[in-house]
């Protein structure tokens, strides 16, 4: 079979790239093209976009880049229709993809959707083009199958969350620490010891967010002083991004930028995770990322003033932003949003995280509930033998 997979984002491309596997597995003779990022591509898609030369986030920046997303639809169009595919599977991403899901059922393509977007927390009125234009939908959150059936009576499929898949198969999960400080040492050019206490600094994938969360991620760092930061660094934001933006930083605080250490480290969050005392999270799929690998963490999501009131009107009904918090239906890790992102609310957190272990071993054994509710490893194999089967039936 011909599949054409579209990944918009970091996580989908993650996301995809264990799809990809497992397609190859569930039907060894696939042909698969692909719009996603490197990880697809590894995992033996053939690439035709890259998701860091079409990714848009913030309200704003979608306005201001209008004739860019305009072509890149239609260069997503001919792509489809040039490969003409058995079936078109869209990874989260619905902005674009919804657009995507219309044109290729249009055009008589099997469209599948794996990773459904969020209309339980945004946008629910999107669920009535989910029932329209997409054949099957794959979720990956247990909460989602009764949403789905009583709103929309739509038998989404559940085979399990691909992040387990993702942090099990990761190599570097099962070194030990002096090997991992070893490695860090190496990537940075900067001597660390098995006795350096960490946290990581997880500040988004994207250069709007980024921009806005490093300043107080910068604020904590000079804060604690008898700590080493880490920057997990998203894979499509270049190293001088963020460089310019810690000497941006420093201008303004009147300081010498070599008062700042924060390596940014690439391909590296699991284990940076793993050996943390503590993580300062961005939202998304990181924090649930951070909750399965087991890091005390807290969430601080900044944006721009205007996404942030036009996203406040929007998003109803939902108590937390964070994944793991909402799985659970519980606070299991504080959330600073916008105005509540502020160095002392981070500050008084990460004290907390550090000092306080009865406060840790709670969140913790939430940590586990989650876990459990997610259910074991094999989810992106399943998920794969899933749509092979969704399709032969079609």
């Amino acid at each position: 079979m011909k599949y054409f997979i579209i990944a918009g984002e970091a996580s989908g491309d993650l996301h995809g790239s264990n799809l990809i596997k497992g397609l190859k597995q569930a039907d060894p003779d696939c042909i698969i093209k692909c719009w996603g990022g490197d990880l697809m591509k590894e995992a033996g898609g053939e690439l035709l976009s890259h998701y860091k030369d079409t990714a848009v986030m913030a309200f704003f920046e979608v306005l201001t880049k209008m004739g860019k997303i305009l072509r890149n639809f239609k260069k997503c169009h001919k792509d489809i229709l040039d490969f003409n595919p058995d079936v078109v599977i869209l990874i989260d991403y619905p902005g674009f993809n919804f657009r995507i899901a219309k044109f290729a059922k249009k055009k008589g393509f099997r469209v599948f959707y794996y990773i459904a977007p969020k209309i339980w927390a945004w946008k629910e009125g999107r669920g009535k083009r989910l029932k329209k234009y997409v054949d099957r939908l794959f979720i990956i959150f247990p909460f989602e199958i009764d949403y789905f059936k009583r709103r929309w009576q739509i038998d989404a499929i559940y085979k399990g969350n691909p992040l387990l898949d993702s942090i099990e198969s990761n190599p570097y999960m099962k070194e030990d620490r002096q090997t991992f400080v070893e490695r860090l040492s190496e990537m940075t050019g900067k001597k660390y010891s098995a006795d350096d206490k960490f946290i990581a600094l997880l500040a988004g994938s994207r250069r709007t967010e980024i921009s806005y969360q490093l300043p107080v991620m910068l604020d904590t760092i000079r804060a604690f002083p008898s700590y080493k930061f880490i920057l997990a660094a998203a894979p499509s934001i270049p190293e001088e991004f963020y460089l310019k933006h810690i000497q941006k930083y420093c201008a303004k605080k009147g300081i010498d930028s070599s008062e700042i250490s924060l390596p940014a480290v690439y391909g590296q969050t699991y284990p940076i995770m793993k050996n943390s005392e503590a993580a300062i999270v961005n939202s998304g799929t990181a924090s649930l990322e951070a909750a399965l690998i087991g890091v005390p963490q807290m969430v601080s999501y900044l944006g721009s003033e205007i996404s942030y009131i036009i996203a406040k009107q929007l998003v109803k009904g939902v108590k937390y932003i964070s994944l793991a918090n909402l799985i659970l239906d519980k606070l299991i890790f504080k959330e600073f949003i916008q105005h509540d992102a502020t160095l002392e609310n981070v500050s008084a957190e990460l004290h907390k995280l550090l000092e306080d272990k009865a406060y840790v071993e709670a969140m913790k054994a939430d940590y586990q509930k989650v876990h459990q509710l997610l259910g074991g490893g094999g989810a992106s194999k399943a998920v794969a033998e899933a749509m092979v089967e969704e399709y032969r039936k079609l």
